[in-house]
Order: C-alpha cells, then structure tokens, then sequence
C-alpha cells in the first residue's frame, strides 16, 4: 500500500517552535492546567532564584502575589545577564525565556531542580499573557516585557540601580487556566521544606491579594533536617499518647565520595505505633523512596539491633523483633544531595542510584550507634520503646 493511497505527505506534518508549541499543549510542560499548573509556573521561576542563594550568589529570595493577579519574584543576586555572556555559552536571561531549553538536567548537589519537562522558564514565559523582567546590574536597571513568550521590544535602561539582583513578574493566562488565582498553602508548603532542607536558605512569601491587607510568611531553618523532624511532630494530628520518646532530634550530615554526595537525616521515636518518613533528592520529594531510604531503614535497624547485642538486650532483631517493630513510631526525614542523582521513572518520585543504598545505610548505623552510646538514658527510653512494641505503659 502505497503513500497515495493515505492521501498522505510531508504537508500533514505540522511543526511549532517555541511558545507556539508550549501553548498549543500546555499539560505537557506544566502537568495541567488546573492550580497544580498554576503552581508550578511559581516554582520554576522561583527555583531560578533559590539556585542563586544556593549558589552563593544571592542571599534571600522574595516572591509575592499581587493585586492584579501576577507573581513577582526577586532575588538579590549580581543580576542575569540578557544576552549570553563569554565562551561558556551560559544562557543569559533573555535566553532562558524565550529558548526551549533542552540541556542536561541541573547534575549538581547544590542546585534545586523543580522542572517537570526540562525546557527551563521559558515554559513560563510562554504561557503568560505578559511577563516583565527587571536586571539591576553594574548600576543600571534593566527591564524587558514579553506578551505570551514573545519580547515586546529590546532591553531597555530604566535609569540607576541603587542595588543588584533579578526580578520576574508574570501574569499567567487566564485563556489557557482559566483563572490567574492559585493558592498560597502549596508555596508555602515548598518553601518551609527547602529552607528546612538548605540550611541558611531565606525565603519570603507574600500575598498582597487580602483585602484587609498583605500577609508574609518568612522561612528560614537554623536546624535543617531536625528542624523538619519537629515540625513534623508537631504539625500532626494530636492523639492520645502520640508524645516523644525521648526529648531530643537525632540528626546528622555525612558526606560519602563514593555516591558523590551527602546525606542529611533527622529522626526521633514517638509513642505511637505509625512510622512517618519523608524523603527527598536533591530536595525534590521522593513520595516513592528508593535507594535512599532503603538504606536509612536498613541503618537503623542495624544500629538498634548492634547496641542490644553489645548489653545483652532482648531487642535483637528476629521474629519478635522485626525491622518494622523497630521503626514504629518513627519521625524521619531522608535527604540525599547527588552531584548525579538517577531516578526511577518519568515522575522523578524515586531514587535509584544503587551506591546510595549502603553509604546511606552506613552512614545511619554509624551515627545513630554513637548517639546512643553518648546518650545512655534517652538510649534506654528507646531501646524500652522497641521492647514493648506498640504496648501503651
């Protein structure tokens, strides 16, 4: 059968570039057009400017809501460039918002990654009915406008700068998501959870759409992963004995050159019998584990069972005491940060890097074995707390 019998030729063939493409089938890069997609058009732009501070280049990051229904995010940074600048071939600004952008995702264990498509925030130029972009830079303020991921015109001076850094405002269109409102609790969900997961990180989340006036939030996490153990407990749902075992947060960060990263892990035992664990890759969350929290469950374990051994305890692992006996009531939180991080799946919801495993595993063992060892009476409460099982006193 031959082409003529289709009636088919390259002239079916449709081709789109750049935002065309990206509005014609928004779902695909933003994962839907509902608030979800919303959301993540504030977390790519956002994601921009918490790598600055992450980088070292910038110290706060303010993202706001505003009346007319736009999102502004600022950083005080040394300012993006517009165009791109010396023989690395770094994408300035302009680039990056208004290039598909289809390099490597960012393999570094300091960079947060929240692109779900890998095309960068000309994603969300595209699907924003306008976008202003403001460089202060070398003294001078920098300002471009897009409309729905086209340039309106050259960067222009918009006089001095009396600082540096970057700012992005967009105005999603209401034509592709039917309204410009997201909310403000899954911002500020992320948010808590990358300044409990980088320490130093300063985030500030504003929303000046009440009409009894703006409210911020301000996120910043001396504590990192102990913190997040904390807040965890504290964020639950009361019941009746759910109460801490022992007063203090075990936390600690390891780095291990043989999965080319650190990991940072918090935990402590409560009275009840449910395990709460939450883990992350490069401060992505992970919602189906992986290699990574395989080995935490597997260090813990092995640290209970060896300081049991070591006094002749009856907690040794075995049919009464099982790996899940030990972990109940368990608050933990997980974060690996990978210089190559591989994942499992088109979701990005678990981490398969086979070395994690074991440099995680030992690295829980190690540290949890000498926190007890340090700490004998906050030891014991643990150590009767696995004994008794879910048994209530």
């Amino acid at each position: 059968m031959s082409e003529d019998d289709f009636g088919y030729d390259a002239s079916h063939i449709e081709v789109l570039y750049g935002p065309e493409a990206i509005r014609r089938r928004p779902g695909m890069y933003v994962g839907s057009t509902s608030e979800r997609g919303l959301h993540h058009l504030v977390f790519e732009i956002a994601g921009r400017a918490v790598n600055e501070v992450l980088a070292g280049r910038a110290e706060s990051v303010d993202v706001a809501f505003t009346a007319d229904g736009g999102v502004r995010v600022r950083d005080d940074g040394p300012g993006v460039p517009f165009e791109t600048e010396g023989d690395s071939g770094t994408p300035g600004l302009e680039a990056l918002l208004t290039h598909v952008y289809a390099g490597a995702r960012p393999d570094d264990r300091h960079a947060v990654d929240t692109d779900l498509s890998g095309v960068g925030p000309c994603v969300v130029n595209a699907l924003s009915s306008r976008l202003t972009a403001e460089v202060r830079r070398g003294g001078i303020r920098w300002v471009q406008e897009y409309v729905r991921g086209v340039a309106v015109g050259p960067p222009t001076e918009a006089g001095p700068a009396s600082d540096s850094g970057t700012t992005i405002a967009f105005w999603p269109d209401t034509d592709i998501f039917g309204t410009s409102v997201g909310s403000f609790a899954a911002p500020a969900e992320w948010f808590r959870e990358l300044a409990f997961l980088n320490r130093g990180l300063c985030l500030t989340l504003t929303d000046e759409r009440l009409p009894a006036g703006s409210r911020s939030v301000r996120f910043r996490s001396p504590g990192g992963a102990r913190d997040f153990v904390a807040f965890l407990d504290a964020a639950a749902p009361a019941s009746a004995g759910d109460t801490p075992v022992h007063p203090d947060v075990i936390g600690f960060a390891h780095e291990d050159p043989r999965m080319a990263g650190i990991v940072e892990a918090a935990l402590r035992w409560r009275a009840s019998p449910e395990e709460r664990l939450v883990s992350f890759a490069n401060s992505r969350p992970t919602p189906d584990g992986g290699t990574h929290v395989a080995g935490f469950r597997d260090g813990v374990t092995a640290a209970i069972d060896a300081y049991a051994r070591e006094r002749g305890l009856p907690t040794a692992t075995g049919t009464d005491q099982s790996p899940d006996r030990i972990r109940a009531g368990l608050t933990a939180v997980v974060s690996v940060k990978l210089d190559r991080p591989e994942f499992r799946g088109a979701t990005y919801g678990e981490l398969g890097d086979a070395a994690v495993r074991d440099c995680v595993a030992q690295a829980v063992r190690e540290h949890l074995l000498t926190w007890l060892e340090e700490h004998p009476e906050q030891a014991a409460a643990v150590v009767g707390r696995v004994a008794r099982g879910t048994r209530r006193d």
